[in-house]
């Protein structure tokens, strides 16, 4: 403890990582925090019924879901399975005509295909009436899932950490984590090598770090040794993809994965079929890598084309009808409902307002809902749950379908709910920027930022660390970008330290108050950059605020 840097045993401590272990184990090259498989609820009964399955020489099916967490479960089920037979598929449903989880049609084209036995994962917990359906076709079902049990829960297997009655201690896994520690069990239990194991643990990563479960405790481990790697390149279909999207020569970080990686991902189920991206995972065949990583960029590229076409629409629709609401529903019947969540959490980010985006699908109406921190979103929802048809999600993150017929109920009951709050509690709704603590010039210096760098991998619930450095001077000031975007400059500090810093985005929200020469504090991160074999240090700076302003 002694030899580590204030700075950082301050950091962890503001983080709850107060115990010599505990800090030990965070800042770890090879932390330890995993667990027990079998301590998860039904993972004997799962594990059991898929090898008896495969020594009756039955055909399994996993059925997956679209987004990125969804792809790499399916892909590492299929991969894991692979070793033990070749008498495996699998299912992702269609976004647009099937939409999230278990459908009985889908389960009809799998019984159809002489499936025995489906395992589901990323979805499937309360999908009750579907496995009935399944049942009586005589498919057995095993559910391995993570969300929350909202609902009455399937009657078949179901391996989920947040069920009833599960002691596994760690309840925040991501979907392709859960499908992880089936396979975990499965490989004891069949003596394969670890070695299979180790070979999924680049998918883990990217399925963990895409569906922004918290990056602590086994999920920091699995992802920690997940990056190693997928740093490797050794799959070959995410090696042709990182060539292609992935131009510069340092190691693949979480943020990589998060902004870079996990977005074509994504784009392709939004846009296209997540199949693409699946057989892009678990394919060893260079052709259909080729074609399928031009099919994700086509994809990404078509998806920020269209986003930025909705974006435009629900920006115009809140500046003339909504920008004294409380909450925004923004319908935009002809908007690309693979789109409208990215869409909606950009608007929420704007203009700090939990925002509904509403599409039309078909014979419904969908909407797609992105939530401010202080705002529960699913509870906000809830509140209303008899005018939906499908309702789902999060407190960040929700969706669902309706009636048209039942669209102003809903817009004047949010509006209320909305106002309600707002008088109660207006600090809600007030924009929040939290930074972890106060550093002074003489801090920053390159052997802090990498020891920042050691806390890494960073996600939801260990952000970046965010620095306060008050009372600088701005001087050196240069605009960078072909529409001067970004912002380069020298900062003065009060210690008599000079910070080289830079600006991104925001060059025209802070021009006035960088020019303007008078004191002003400075948010950011800090960061550490090797050219020609030398090392720099430079402080990201994320918001600029008067000195008057003493956040």
């Amino acid at each position: 403890m002694d030899n580590i840097n204030p700075v950082i045993i301050n950091l962890l401590n503001n983080r709850g990582i107060v115990s010599e272990n505990d800090i030990a184990e965070f800042l770890s090259a090879k932390p330890q925090k995993t667990y027990d498989p079998f301590l998860l609820l039904n993972m004997e009964d799962g594990v059991d019924l898929i090898l008896r399955t495969i020594e009756k020489g039955e055909k399994i099916c996993i059925y997956g879901d679209y987004d990125a967490d969804g792809i790499t479960s399916t892909s590492l089920m299929m991969k894991a399975l692979s070793h033990l037979t070749d008498n495996v598929d699998y299912y992702i449903p269609s976004r647009f005509d099937e939409g999230y989880g278990l459908n009985m049609s889908a389960i009809e084209k799998i019984y159809n295909d002489g499936v025995g036995l489906i395992i589901t994962v990323d979805c499937g917990s309360v999908s009750h009436a579907e496995v009935e359906y399944a049942k009586s076709l005589g498919i057995k079902v095993i559910i391995t899932d993570h969300h929350n049990i909202t609902d009455v829960i399937a009657d078949c297997i179901v391996i989920n950490p947040k069920q009833p009655d599960c002691e596994y201690p760690f309840k925040q896994l991501a979907g392709v984590g859960v499908a992880f520690k089936l396979v975990q069990a499965l490989q004891r239990e069949s003596d394969l090598p670890k070695s299979v194991l180790k070979e999924l643990l680049d998918l883990v990563a990217i399925g963990t770090i895409a569906d922004v479960v918290p990056l602590v405790d086994e999920n920091r481990t699995l992802v920690k040794y997940g990056l190693n790697e997928l740093n490797k390149l050794e799959r070959k279909g995410l090696k042709a993809l990182v060539g292609a999207i992935y131009k510069r020569s340092e190691e693949i970080t979480s943020e990589n994965v998060a902004y870079i990686i996990a977005p074509h991902l994504n784009a392709v189920g939004r846009m296209l079929s997540a199949d693409v991206a699946v057989e892009l995972l678990i394919s060893e065949d260079e052709v259909i890598i080729s074609e399928n990583v031009n099919k994700l960029i086509e994809s990404n590229n078509e998806r920020k084309r269209i986003q930025e076409k909705i974006y435009i629409d629900c920006e115009e629709i809140v500046e003339k009808h909504l920008s004294d609401k409380k909450f925004f529903l923004i319908c935009v019947p002809d908007a690309h409902e693979g789109i409208t969540g990215i869409v909606a959490g950009n608007i929420k980010e704007k203009y700090n307002r939990p925002t509904v985006v509403m599409t039309k699908s078909g014979v419904h109406h969908k909407g797609t809902g992105r939530s401010i921190k202080a705002i529960n979103l699913y509870e906000l929802l809830n509140n209303f749950k008899e005018l939906f048809v499908k309702f789902g999600g999060h407190s960040g993150a929700c969706g669902f379908s309706m009636q048209e017929e039942n669209l102003q109920a809903l817009k004047r009951g949010l509006e209320e709910k909305a106002n309600e709050m707002y008088e109660a509690h207006p600090e809600m709704f007030e924009e929040q920027f939290d930074f972890d603590m106060e550093i002074t010039g003489q801090d920053v210096t390159i052997l802090l930022g990498e020891l920042v760098s050691s806390l890494a991998p960073f996600g939801h619930q260990n952000e970046k660390p965010i620095f306060c450095i008050k009372n600088v001077t701005i001087s050196n000031v240069s605009f960078m970008g072909n529409e001067g975007t970004h912002l380069r400059f020298t900062s003065n500090c009060n210690d008599g330290t000079l910070l080289q810093c830079v600006l991104f985005q925001k060059a025209k929200d802070y021009q006035e108050i960088v020019m303007s020469g008078e004191p002003v504090n400075l948010f950011g991160s800090i960061e550490v950059s090797t050219w020609n074999e030398t090392k720099r240090i430079q402080f990201i700076t994320l918001k600029i605020t008067s000195c008057e302003n003493q956040e």
